[in-house]
């Protein structure tokens, strides 16, 4: 069965969700604050963090990047806010997906059998052909990982799920519709913001100067460098000898270029 670590300091909320993720075949183990959840994480070992960004001493989002520094379990944040900025904070901070407060059993469920699948190198139940080289990056479908000169890339399941969608189609350009669609599992075209931060993380951690890098470039950096755009940006890649592997299409979407 699925093991969920739920965090989350409402004792309210928390008994709900847990009786209600047991009830649907969840094993789960819940804390009050970010420091005991992270203190579970190793001993637990769980299949996905619940997180709440609310919580009373470390915030939700440095708990998100503690793990994110060291696992890359899928976490799925809840906001009380659909609109508030920590949304878009938390996503580029780590997070695969979020759900808004209240928070419906349905809702939650559908979003952590998403993320479980994403992280699921058999998921989907079909054969993967052999890796593809991209310079001195290698996407390995069959084993769901990247490599750079023999050096693993580590990345979250929706960062690699998303690596994969377009590196599939070199040069096509896909929506940020499509990409919701196919990597989330999602149709709601207000939650594309989830795409353009998991873009921005990706371009961090191949080697782009965006806030997932953290100003250093990373281990790809030759097969995939330059600036990377931010959470909102429309601005295209594509001119200007830029060397982004994941070029943005001015009012369209992403696109996955060999380089």
């Amino acid at each position: 069965m699925p093991r969920v670590l739920l965090i989350e300091d409402d004792p309210a909320v928390r008994r709900g969700l847990e009786v209600a993720l047991r009830h649907r075949g969840h094993t789960v183990e819940s804390a009050p604050t970010g420091e005991e959840g992270l203190d579970l994480l190793r001993p637990y070992r769980p299949d996905v963090v619940v997180l709440d960004l609310m919580l009373p001493g470390i915030r939700g989002l440095d708990v998100c990047r503690r793990i994110r520094d060291h696992h890359q379990v899928p976490i799925i944040i809840v906001t009380a806010r659909g609109d508030d900025v920590d949304v878009v904070v938390g996503l580029e901070a780590g997070a695969d997906d979020y759900v808004v407060k209240p928070v419906r059993a349905g809702v939650l469920e559908a979003r952590i059998r998403a993320v479980l699948r994403r992280a699921d190198p058999d998921a989907a139940g079909r054969t993967r052909p052999a890796p593809s080289t991209y310079g001195d990056l290698v996407v390995d479908r069959t084993a769901m990982a990247v490599t750079y000169r023999g050096r693993p890339v580590p990345l979250a399941p929706s960062e690699l799920r998303l690596l994969l969608a377009l590196s599939a189609s070199p040069g096509r350009v896909l929506s940020r519709q499509q990409l919701l669609e196919q990597v989330w599992e999602h149709s709601y075209h207000g939650d594309v913001r989830l795409v353009d931060a998991c873009v921005k993380r990706l371009r961090g951690k191949l080697g782009g100067s965006g806030s997932g890098s953290g100003g250093r470039s990373g281990p790809a950096a030759r097969a995939a460098s330059g600036p990377a755009a931010g959470a909102a940006s429309d601005d295209s890649r594509a001119s200007g000898g830029s060397q982004d592997c994941i070029e943005t299409v001015r009012g369209f979407g992403y696109r996955f270029r060999a380089v």
